[in-house]
């Protein structure tokens, strides 16, 4: 199914105000967030667009699943399910990093043991239902994919997008971001 940046930024607009997975924040506010954060770390557009879109396969599962509490308890693959649907409209270092966002969790928790104490109870929750932490040698390959540094950025990005009422530029100054990748 083909859709367009409108449609990919609608789907923020209408579904984006349902909770983001236990946090005290909605999946836009969570968006925002996570680009507001790229863009003050002066990363690129591709990377803005990659954090303001990581989590929408969370909001296309939405969109087509008719059993929400089954995703309690079971990975929905928000990561891979996302990419049908963004790849006609952007590039693979849009795509990438959204691909190996979860995985960058697995890695972050491998390579420095203070991470995961860090994270959010939900956060740990679904890293379980993610395959956990990464052994030496799943990091050792996660690490050297391309684009995997960005997810890891990504991936810190999205652990600091977690904050109520942070005020962030409004989901039309990032949509601008991602239509000129277009």
């Amino acid at each position: 199914m083909k859709m367009t940046v409108t449609e990919i930024i609608d789907l923020l607009v209408f579904k984006g105000d349902s909770q983001y997975s236990g946090e005290a924040i909605s999946q836009l506010q969570h968006a925002l967030q996570c680009a507001h954060l790229a863009e003050t770390a002066h990363e690129t557009p591709q990377m803005i667009t990659a954090s303001l879109l990581h989590d929408i396969g969370h909001l296309i599962t939405q969109e087509f699943s008719q059993d929400q509490e089954a995703s309690k308890h079971q990975d929905d693959l928000h990561q891979y399910i996302a990419l049908p649907f963004l790849r006609p409209l952007f590039p693979e270092d849009v795509l990438a990093p959204i691909r190996l966002h979860v995985d960058a969790k697995r890695y972050l928790c491998f390579e420095d043991p203070s991470y995961w104490e860090a994270l959010s109870p939900t956060s740990k929750h679904t890293l379980e239902l993610q395959g956990g932490v990464f052994s030496s040698k799943a990091a050792q390959i996660y690490i050297q994919q391309p684009f995997a540094q960005d997810a890891v950025r990504l991936r810190r990005y999205d652990d600091l997008a977690k904050v109520p009422h942070v005020q962030t530029p409004p989901l039309s100054h990032y949509r601008k971001i991602a239509e000129s990748l277009n």
